[in-house]
């Protein structure tokens, strides 16, 4: 991302486990400076011992009102620039709509959404200034299609996707890349610690049972490595052509190119009606 004459400076948020703690090391392996955030700091001590003159380790809560601002300015005050930022941290909610709070509904979304959004917009005017740079969104294959139980999770996600799309033109002129990762099951914290599981009610356990017994049992058995997947996210940010969404992991190709397939059917079969809710043409009437 950057001249090999200047070491590139990764912005990792939720760097203490599961993806983030994969970036930071691979993005350490690779000789890269790296900004480690977390809400504990002390979880990262370990990786600042790894390499104290290229590991910043800053405070943030990404849902914090004015914390983004203040990791970010640390992290220019250490390194001088940000060249690849990650928006990694998040949780997850297993439930159906009607068994998720709207509290619960809104805090996943000021952690997942406009968290990732604060430290973007943090983070943009000093991209902007120096003319280069990366967004790296890390969404889900749940952000292509959702699933009984992962209402409120899909929904951040998809939120994430749509304003990655836009940004991603609004940016390009400015030398900044804007990548958008569907990753399907990794082996992280997600499905453990990283997973909220909402109070049952009984009448949907036939239909969201399933999705949380599914929760529960992939936990430590997914088939996807995060450090696989740290490297995978490289090789697109250098790429000539970055793709605008990178999908990781066989279950995530799988499952968004059969959606995808499915949506372009349903198109096809109600093509006719679609198109037929415009104005009729009035031949021959001035």
């Amino acid at each position: 991302m950057t001249s090999s004459a200047q070491a590139s400076t990764w912005f990792i948020t939720g760097a203490s486990s599961g993806f983030g703690r994969a970036f930071a090391e691979h993005a350490l392996a690779q000789g890269h400076n790296v900004v480690a955030t977390a809400r504990d700091t002390a979880r990262l001590a370990d990786l600042v011992a790894r390499a104290p003159d290229r590991v910043l380790a800053a405070t943030l809560d990404v849902a914090a009102h004015g914390a983004a601002e203040e990791a970010v300015k640390a992290a220019i005050a250490r390194f001088g620039r940000i060249d690849v930022l990650i928006n990694n941290a998040g949780y997850g909610v297993v439930g159906a709509f009607e068994e998720t709070s709207d509290a619960e509904l809104r805090a996943l979304m000021d952690t997942n959404f406009f968290g990732a959004m604060a430290v973007t917009r943090a983070a943009l005017p000093f991209l902007r200034a120096q003319g280069a740079g990366a967004i790296v969104n890390i969404s889900s294959l749940g952000g292509q299609l959702s699933f009984a139980g992962f209402s409120a999770y899909s929904a951040s996600k998809f939120a994430i996707e749509g304003v990655s799309e836009a940004l991603a033109q609004e940016v390009a002129p400015f030398g900044i890349k804007v990548l958008i990762v569907e990753p399907g099951q990794f082996r992280t914290q997600l499905a453990g610690s990283g997973m909220r599981h909402m109070p049952v009610i009984e009448d949907y356990q036939a239909v969201v049972g399933g999705t949380r017994e599914f929760a529960h049992a992939m936990h430590e058995t997914q088939a996807g490595d995060p450090r696989k997947a740290a490297a995978a996210i490289e090789r697109a940010l250098n790429a000539e052509r970055t793709p605008l969404r990178l999908q990781l992991g066989g279950d995530a190709v799988d499952a968004v190119r059969a959606h995808s397939r499915a949506l372009l059917k349903e198109m096809d079969d109600w093509e006719s009606v679609s198109r037929g809710t415009d104005f009729d043409r009035r031949v021959g009437i001035d």
